[in-house]
């Protein structure tokens, strides 16, 4: 499975009102944190993929080029019940997804 998939089959786990980070991220896949950025900037239109569950390691909502992006991701959380402080950022204590806090999962966790 190239990483990209493998990247979105995790991401679409991430129930409804959570957040988990690049990095959380990156290491259940075994790649960079970037990379996971990248693999949320080229989900194809139509794909469904909930990429605005995917914030940095600080809970912030990662700058756009186009500052379009940002505010829909935000928007898009709000929407979920999740909550932002003063200074843009999620409580991971509050808000971060769970499965994402295990150390590591056996190869077959995300077999359908």
């Amino acid at each position: 499975m190239a990483i990209y998939e493998e990247i979105y089959k995790i991401v679409r786990r991430i129930p409804a009102g959570n957040v988990t980070s690049y990095g959380r991220i990156a290491r259940m896949v075994k790649c960079n944190p970037r990379q996971v950025g990248y693999a949320m900037a080229a989900i194809p239109d139509g794909m469904d993929v909930p990429w605005h569950r995917v914030v940095n390691s600080k809970g912030e909502i990662s700058l756009r080029k186009d500052g379009y992006g940002d505010h829909f991701q935000r928007q898009k959380l709000a929407e979920e019940g999740v909550i932002f402080n003063e200074k843009g950022r999620v409580n991971f204590d509050l808000f971060g997804w769970i499965e994402a806090e295990l150390p590591f999962l056996p190869d077959d966790w995300f077999d359908d």
